[in-house]
């Protein structure tokens, strides 16, 4: 199996004018990332010259590269009406073809140009995707469909470029593809025994290990709406 790069986008974090307070202040995000033409180094924690605003629930080894499927973006704009452009409108630095979150798992280990890089978590997007198009139900929306994306920890550091392929080298984990995983986070919140069933997945990332299992275990965990919407931002997930 196996996928090309149709872009490689970065960006580095600014200040997005707003006006007054509340869910329209000022805003500080990287989400607006541009399309890099030749090859560009990526590191343990991101390509270079790209940077995440929020480092608390953002970015990081298990973070390092978040992909997209280009196959989505005909979909969004016949339910959006909007002109999203062909790649970067969803903030990733991959953007792939012939890979959808049915066709991969986390623990998936890909070869890109130099670099080996390995599926960690799906993404679960934020209110600032919202923001970028002026549509705060986006976020919820994209949670909703399974059309996520999902996030590479780098194995092996090395240059990467657009037009190469995202060669499957090893896949650990058949079983938790990332469409069937954003179902039982998103859609399947009281089964408790399928969330410690993925929790206990050595490639999962660290972040959705501690939330399946605080709620394998019955406790309570973050409340989503404060990551899909500014207005009850308080910690999210």
């Amino acid at each position: 199996m196996k996928g090309r790069i149709v872009a490689i986008h970065v960006g580095k974090p600014r200040w997005i004018p707003g006006s007054g307070d509340g869910p329209q202040r000022p805003w500080r995000s990287a989400i607006f990332k541009a399309a890099v033409e030749g090859p560009v180094w990526l590191g343990t924690t991101n390509l270079q010259g790209d940077e995440q605003a929020d480092l608390k629930h953002h970015g990081g080894p298990d973070k390092a590269v978040l992909a997209y499927c280009t196959a989505h973006y005909p979909l969004w704009r016949a339910e959006l009406g909007l002109p999203l452009p062909s790649t970067g409108g969803f903030g990733e630095n991959f953007a792939l073809s012939e890979l959808t979150e049915a066709d991969v798992c986390i623990g998936d280990i890909f070869r890109v140009g130099e670099a080996l890089v390995q599926i960690s978590q799906p993404r679960q997007p934020c209110h600032k995707l919202g923001r970028r198009w002026n549509l705060p139900e986006l976020p919820e929306r994209v949670q909703a469909t399974g059309r996520t994306g999902w996030y590479f920890r780098v194995l092996e550091e090395g240059m990467v470029a657009p037009g190469q392929d995202v060669a499957l080298v090893d896949r650990p984990f058949p079983q938790w593809t990332v469409a069937r995983c954003n179902d039982i986070m998103h859609h399947r919140r009281r089964d408790r025994e399928l969330a410690a069933e993925l929790a206990a997945c050595p490639a999962l990332s660290q972040s959705w290990v501690t939330t399946l299992s605080r709620r394998a275990q019955g406790r309570s965990t973050p409340d989503p709406r404060s990551r899909l919407y500014p207005e009850t931002e308080t910690e999210a997930p």
